[in-house]
């Protein structure tokens, strides 16, 4: 079994196993000659195949870092090509992405555990998944260092995830039998979660009850963000999210959001283009208000059915304090227990 260190699923791949070296091992040199088969490929796809037992992933982060020769000469970009009979040499040595790979000791707010699953309600601030920016102190070392089993699972057990300035409820495996449930059933949209949204602006987006659907994808102009997308001219993914106005105030409004799908950022996005961004979204056109500085998003609720017995799961988080302030300070009172839900695995998403 690969160590901690191992257990990566970028942004490309989100595959459960690409690996990458283990952080504390000592730096490993190959010297390689590029075969007439591989003659004008990419530097990162010929390592591939010639350092079969790495990721092409990981040996593009070697090369962005320096590690590769071609020919005697460092060769950085990833996407020069190579001839036949060419000399390369690569020093596999530990990245930043497999270093991050860690058990620390950051405490979690587990709300249900079992032999199967955990639930934890994740506070605003905390990045879920190591990331460029992030490459510590995440959701997964605090789980790689509460269960041992953990780093035996893909993502340390992560199924899904939310933005790091999103709090609320998440569900992480804890076998590999609950993970591949567990993702099989957010496929199947048989995972309720229910998110409540603080946004600018008075209700102007039609019905009280209002279902969104608007394709997401890269926004063009910006390669940070998402965007509602036309899928005849961009690439992007069908995007479902239902919508419900929960109450309004004089600078914006309160809305129960519910994902029929699991896009990148598709909250923030679907609000943002009803012409209602989130509160301090800066990303999508939000702005800080009422005290609140991160984004007006939190997981509020989650159902589902246990991946182990199918008996039926729901769990609702209590408001955080900040998101509780901004809503008193605009004078809205429908965020507490008087909310209704319905729950029930089974319950359309």
């Amino acid at each position: 079994m690969a160590p901690p260190g191992a257990l990566w699923a970028g942004p490309e791949t989100d595959g459960p196993d690409d690996e990458a070296t283990d952080p504390g091992a000592e730096a490993e040199a190959r010297a390689l000659t590029v075969p007439a088969a591989l003659h004008g490929e990419r530097l990162d796809r010929a390592l591939a195949v010639l350092v079969p037992e790495f990721s092409r992933n990981y040996l593009r982060q070697l090369v962005e870092l320096g590690a590769a020769r071609l020919n005697g000469a460092v060769a950085t970009k990833p996407a020069q090509k190579v001839r036949a009979g060419d000399a390369l040499r690569i020093e596999l040595r530990p990245t930043p992405m497999s270093q991050a790979f860690v058990p620390q000791a950051i405490p979690l707010d587990v709300v249900y555990e079992d032999a199967h699953l955990m639930v934890v309600d994740k506070p605003a601030g905390l990045v879920v998944h190591p990331a460029p920016g992030n490459w510590s102190g995440t959701l997964l070392n605090a789980l790689l260092a509460r269960d041992a089993q953990a780093a035996q699972l893909p993502r340390a057990g992560i199924v899904h995830r939310l933005d790091k300035d999103t709090s609320g409820l998440m569900v992480v495996a804890r076998t590999r039998q609950a993970m591949d449930a567990l993702v099989a059933r957010i496929a199947a949209r048989q995972v309720r979660r229910e998110y409540l949204a603080l946004a600018h602006r008075p209700w102007t987006a039609g019905p009280a009850v209002h279902e969104v659907d608007a394709p997401i994808g890269r926004d063009v102009r910006n390669r940070l963000r998402m965007a509602v997308v036309d899928l005849n001219h961009s690439g992007g993914k069908p995007a479902q999210t239902k919508l419900q106005l929960l109450q309004n105030a004089e600078s914006g409004c309160l809305v129960r959001c519910l994902l029929g799908t699991g896009r990148t950022h598709q909250i923030r996005v679907h609000m943002a283009h009803l012409g209602h961004p989130l509160v301090a979204d800066t990303l999508y056109g939000g702005a800080p208000a009422a005290g609140l500085t991160r984004q007006g998003l939190h997981a509020r609720r989650l159902a589902f059915a246990h991946p182990a017995d199918e008996r039926p799961m729901a769990f609702q988080a209590p408001l955080p304090h900040d998101l509780g302030a901004a809503l008193a300070a605009w004078g809205l009172t429908m965020a507490a227990d008087d909310l209704t839900y319905a729950p029930g695995p089974s319950a359309p998403a």
